[in-house]
């Protein structure tokens, strides 16, 4: 199949899952900073753009982070490093999903790393998608704990924000489209230190 036709198909695969929300020139910029073209990734590791589109398509590789407006496929840098530290792309589904203790919790966790959607990570592996969740779950927690608002109750609380902070990218605006709403950053960070501001 020609690499025109794999590059369309991949595009509307990722509108399938993201809806059709326009690019904007700040989303653009925001991408190019954080993420690589899909074909300068792959010119970097000596790998053909079209082989690695394929993957994508079969669901053996996560789908693009974004579309950028010019159409480029803008991926994490590391997009080979887990199948990399699987053992190759065939064994990466197994070894994924192996990393958490309920099956049905590995298979929901692998299918939403295949979607590409996991932009709200610097760095996408099974250690920081677990620890994300235990983040963002301790600090929604946080607010109902018996000595809220106590100086120890602070510093429990922005210890937690502050490393969800280093794992966590910026967002941009068209992840607030294609996600319905705030961002984890938006809930869990920024409105987390303004409503509750260190002591």
């Amino acid at each position: 199949m020609p690499e025109t036709d794999l590059k369309q198909q991949l595009a509307e695969r990722f509108r399938e899952v993201n809806g059709g929300h326009p690019m904007t020139d700040p989303d653009d910029a925001y991408v190019s900073a954080q993420f690589v073209a899909l074909e300068e990734l792959c010119a970097v590791h000596g790998r053909e753009a079209d082989t690695v589109r394929r993957l994508m398509l079969e669901q053996r590789l996560p789908l693009p982070g974004y579309l950028r407006s010019d159409g480029a496929e803008m991926v994490p840098a590391d997009l080979f490093t887990l199948a990399d530290e699987a053992g190759g792309v065939d064994l990466l589904e197994a070894w994924f999903t192996a990393h958490w203790a309920d099956p049905m919790t590995g298979k929901a966790e692998w299918n939403a790393y295949l979607s590409g959607q996991y932009v709200c990570l610097h760095s996408v592996t099974p250690t920081t998608i677990q620890r994300k969740d235990y983040l963002t779950t301790a600090i929604g927690a946080a607010v109902n704990e018996p000595d809220t608002g106590s100086v120890q109750w602070s510093e429990r609380l922005h210890a937690l924000v502050d490393e969800l902070d280093t794992l966590e990218p910026a967002f941009t605006g068209y992840d607030r489209l294609r996600f319905g709403g705030p961002t984890s950053r938006d809930t869990c960070i920024n409105a987390m230190r303004a409503r509750f501001p260190r002591p």
